[in-house]
């Protein structure tokens, strides 16, 4: 029975991640980071596509899975006629070669197992040539071009159909260890992984992590299991995130919304630095902040949409031909064209994540106030031009409503940080600024036969991003015409008790196909009703979204409410962030409660309020 996408879970060394099936195969794998071509591509085709399964002989053993108490450890149960045993999937913190560790430990009886390995490197494309280990060390040495796996097994393997397997039981009390190793063909074989010593240090490392996460009241679980998430999408040589491990998971099964997320988006940026920062996270939210400063410096005119993972430009898009798609949703993506995109609300993230830096505590350097001073300066040029907006479509521009309240959120930053920390700039142009942009945007941005903003200018459709305009402080949570706006989403774009994007359906976006609800949007609903004083609301969404995890408390980017189906790419970043950032909203009975990002315990402050007028 082919899996579903919530039937996976995640495993990873803050390099690059797995994705584990309930039925104890690895269908995804990119070595050796998370943007490398996959050596474990079934996820998106057939096991021919690669693959690395260990489990029971036995048909449809009984499964339940858990990861060990603060980790990103996996522990897999099956239950058989035979007897019990566990599959625990791990890998190591990185120290040399990657490694993938899979230890089978015998719980009751006696259970036949198999073992079937099948490397197919540049995602699924290319069969590698296999050698066995030398010096009596059991096991094989696979290479095709670049790349070399090596597989160290406890147990006689042999050759099947271009692929390694292994038959063998395992008794109450054993323990076998199999482990995977990745490098680079030109190098000698990795050497033997001292897995005991291993496994202790990477555990105590995860548990470390995930024990200084702040208390979230009733939701502090929940929170901290979506942070540890968040850390295993962290590509730590550099302190970029990426959106998700995966590409061209689909928004709706078998139609061409399929995109690739394994890069950072710079409109994740505050939400992310906000998230890490109320975990407790100082350093891991310094290491993005430092990842945004670096990425950006340059032209600000060529300031991207989003980057490579150590911060790359260059994500050109192609399409993998060769596999058939989750579900046969093609085409299959590798690089995404999105980057080149105008999305000016970039500006206003960027702006927003470091002045949130600044006020939390991270010092912002001269250098890099004088970059941001740059970005005004081109931003003052470009704030009226048309843009994709921040859902990206591809058909054409248009004056997108959140688009123009980001702009204005970097001019209210740009002054909010020289009000504040005495930063130099010309501040009194930037005040007119900011109380121009915003005057536009309540006139041609707001419908009041509907007296709700718009999804763009000139426009009577919503879509989800409205409900970040109280977040963001753009009005006050109790004007009016944000209560307005918030009717207008529940009407237009609740499915189920769901939010979606927008409607597809009234939308020409450039694409063919659905989408389900977007899972991200759904707790910036529940920030909303927070805001506005509909707690008892907030609350059952928030816990009706925690409902809709797994069983190891993953949540991908959108939802089927009607048929329960995750969709789109896996676990989604974005989806983990909200989660966190709502749980400490409805956590936290003071200021923050109101200030989220503006900084303010009840809205704009009294300059911004006049420009609000």
């Amino acid at each position: 029975m082919a899996l579903r996408i919530e039937d996976y879970a995640l495993i990873g060394d803050t390099e690059t991640a797995a994705l584990v099936g309930r039925d104890g195969s690895v269908d995804w794998l990119c070595w050796p980071r998370f943007d490398s071509g996959a050596c474990f591509a079934a996820l998106l085709g057939s096991p021919d596509h690669g693959r690395w399964r260990i489990g029971p002989a036995a048909r449809e053993p009984q499964v339940r899975r858990a990861y060990r108490d603060g980790t990103i450890i996996l522990e897999t149960c099956f239950e058989t006629p035979e007897g019990a045993v566990m599959l625990v999937d791990w890998m190591p913190v990185r120290n040399g070669a990657p490694h993938l560790v899979r230890q089978v430990i015998g719980q009751r009886g006696r259970v036949p197992m198999r073992m079937e390995l099948t490397l197919r490197f540049d995602y699924g494309r290319d069969v590698p040539w296999v050698t066995q280990l030398p010096d009596g060390d059991e096991g094989i040495c696979a290479i095709a071009g670049p790349d070399m796996a090596v597989l160290r097994s406890p147990v006689p393997l042999r050759g099947e159909d271009m692929r390694t397997v292994a038959e063998f039981e395992v008794a109450e009390g054993q323990s076998l260890t199999f482990t995977l190793a990745y490098g680079p063909s030109h190098l000698p074989v990795p050497p033997p992984l001292d897995a005991e010593a291993a496994a202790a240090e990477t555990e105590a490392a995860w548990r470390d992590w995930a024990g200084k996460v702040e208390e979230a009241g009733p939701w502090t679980e929940a929170v901290r299991r979506s942070a540890v998430t968040l850390k295993a999408l962290t590509y730590r040589p550099t302190g970029g995130i990426v959106a998700a491990p995966t590409t061209s998971l689909p928004e709706w099964p078998g139609n061409e919304r399929n995109w690739d997320y394994r890069y950072c988006w710079l409109r994740d940026a505050t939400f992310t630095l906000l998230a890490l920062l109320r975990t407790g996270h100082v350093e891991d939210a310094r290491a993005w902040r430092d990842w945004l400063l670096r990425t950006t410096m340059g032209s600000p005119s060529q300031v991207q949409i989003m980057y490579g993972i150590a911060g790359e430009r260059r994500l050109s898009e192609w399409q993998v031909d060769w596999l058939p798609g989750f579900e046969g949703s093609k085409p299959v993506r590798v690089g995404n064209n999105a980057h080149r995109q105008l999305q000016l609300d970039i500006y206003g993230e960027l702006m927003d994540a470091l002045h949130q830096a600044h006020r939390r505590g991270l010092a912002i350097t001269p250098a890099a106030w004088d970059l941001q001073r740059s970005l005004m300066d081109h931003l003052e040029k470009v704030w009226e031009e048309p843009d994709e907006g921040l859902w990206e479509p591809r058909d054409r521009r248009r004056c997108f409503t959140h688009s123009k309240v980001m702009a204005w959120a970097a001019l209210d930053r740009a002054v909010r940080g020289i009000e504040a920390f005495g930063l130099e700039g010309p501040l009194d142009r930037w005040r007119a600024l900011r109380k121009t942009i915003h005057a536009e945007i309540c006139d041609k941005g707001y419908d009041a036969d509907r007296g709700s903003f718009v999804r763009s200018y000139g426009s009577r459709e919503v879509d989800a991003s409205l409900l970040l305009l109280p977040t963001i402080g753009f009005l006050p949570p109790e004007d009016p015409r944000i209560r307005g706006t918030i009717a207008a989403v529940e009407q237009d774009l609740l499915t189920d008790g769901l939010v979606r994007r927008y409607r597809t359906e009234h939308v020409s976006d450039g694409l063919s196909g659905r989408e389900g609800a977007f899972l991200a949007c759904s707790f910036w609903l529940v920030d909303a009703y927070a805001l506005t004083g509909r707690r008892a609301e907030a609350v059952a969404l928030y816990e009706r979204l925690l409902a809709l995890r797994n069983d190891v408390g993953l949540l991908s980017e959108e939802y089927d409410p009607r048929g329960g189906a995750m969709l789109g790419n896996f676990p989604q970043a974005f989806s983990h962030v909200a989660l966190v950032n709502a749980g400490y909203t409805l956590a936290d009975t003071g200021p923050e409660a109101r200030q989220l990002r503006t900084g303010t315990p009840a809205g704009p402050d009294p300059e911004a309020g006049r420009a609000h007028a």
